[in-house]
């Protein structure tokens, strides 16, 4: 497992949870005694749309949160991380229920796992995310302070990752992909794009561009000890390939040539998940190994420490926010509530912790036999309940 991967995974899910909510902000009806109160309604939904945006995207890029992010450190379990986008999608007014917000979070994963398998090397990860980090500051490019916010991001992943050999984003990319690898998700996009199956899993081209650095498959050549060449054989290679394009830029400006990571939302059609026949009941949700995991309290005491300082702004009045709705219409997403796998729903309490240390001594306290491996163990889902309960009140 790399060390290095966690603050990837964030901001490309980041990303792709941007580009998820900016579409469907832009395509929000507004109540009818809500549009009464407003002169302008396009007006108003730009100005609510930015605001968001901006509020999301400022909780995101916090100095403090990212300096504990980009330690080198191990992966979140799926349910921690879950519990992190939960929170930075209500880091504003807008509020979406569990079973838009289990849409929303599909979507993102099942993007950015598609994203990270048709890399061509490992290295482009690192253009993946630079294309997500060019769409997040073009968001906020009227902003300046959120805009240093974000340069200030770029710099860190420039100055970490572009020093990085290939063997280290191999590692990288492989954590990557164990951490994607029982989630199969079908997303109307890719149905009807015909890259993905029926059944949640990705049908990877076998055509286009090489790898930069790399020669189109279909040559042997033999070479004498001398290194003089002394045959060739050709063979039948199975696809289309051609040769490589240009190698994307790697700087803070420049042109990525990738298209992985660019928004797909830009063009207006619906995009749907569905629970795979096969992984209806586990795939996303599946409950692994149950072996205790030795990191399980280091790993609940930074996740209380980093949540303790994303500073989430309440709206005093409640009347103020506004409730955005990822599926067609409001029956839609009842009807996928109702339906939300039981793993998924804790109740809620209440827990004033003022310092990170009560917050840490508090998850500890609560989580006694609790351990962390995949997602939770089986036989401690109410205490990972009450956990996961605990970390929306901080």
């Amino acid at each position: 497992m790399s060390s290095r991967t966690l603050p990837l995974l964030f901001i490309n899910l980041g990303g792709e949870m941007l580009y998820i909510l900016d579409q469907r902000l832009r395509a929000q009806n507004i109540p009818a005694d809500k549009a009464k109160k407003v002169s302008t309604i396009v007006g108003w939904i730009e100005d609510d749309r930015r605001r968001v945006m901006n509020d999301i995207i400022t909780t995101m890029f916090n100095k403090k949160f990212l300096e504990e992010l980009f330690k080198p450190q191990e992966l979140y379990s799926k349910k921690a991380l879950r519990t992190v986008f939960d929170r930075l999608a209500h880091a504003s007014i807008m509020r979406l229920n569990q079973a838009s917000m289990d849409k929303l979070y599909d979507l993102m994963t099942m993007a950015f796992k598609y994203q990270v398998l048709l890399c061509p090397r490992p290295k482009d990860i690192l253009l993946v995310s630079f294309n997500h980090m060019d769409a997040i500051k073009d968001f906020v490019k009227d902003t300046p302070s959120i805009l240093s916010q974000v340069d200030e991001t770029y710099q860190q992943l420039i100055e970490i990752y572009t020093p990085m050999c290939s063997g280290e984003f191999q590692l990288i990319r492989q954590t990557l992909l164990i951490f994607f690898q029982d989630m199969h998700i079908r997303v109307s996009i890719f149905l009807k794009d015909k890259v993905q199956n029926s059944n949640g899993r990705f049908a990877l081209p076998i055509s286009g561009p090489v790898p930069h650095g790399t020669h189109v498959p279909g040559l042997i050549r033999m070479f004498s000890c001398t290194g003089e060449e002394v045959n060739r054989l050709q063979f039948t290679n199975g696809g289309n390939y051609t040769a490589a394009t240009r190698e994307g830029s790697f700087e803070i400006f420049g042109d990525r040539v990738t298209k992985l990571g660019t928004n797909m939302y830009s063009v207006s059609r619906p995009v749907e998940t569905h629970m795979s026949g096969t992984s209806k009941n586990s795939a996303q949700h599946t409950k692994v190994n149950a072996a205790p995991n030795p990191l399980a309290k280091e790993e609940l005491n930074l996740l209380a420490k980093l949540m303790g300082r994303l500073d989430v702004q309440k709206p005093g009045n409640t009347d103020s926010g506004f409730r955005v709705n990822l599926f067609a219409t409001d029956e839609e997403e009842e009807e996928a509530l109702i339906s939300r796998p039981d793993e998924l729903s804790y109740g809620v309490i209440n827990i004033q912790a003022t310092k990170d240390q009560q917050a840490n001594a508090e998850l500890v306290r609560i989580m006694g036999e609790f351990t962390v491996s995949g997602d939770q163990s089986p036989s401690a889902s109410s205490k990972g309940d009450d956990l996961l309960a605990m970390m929306d009140g901080l």
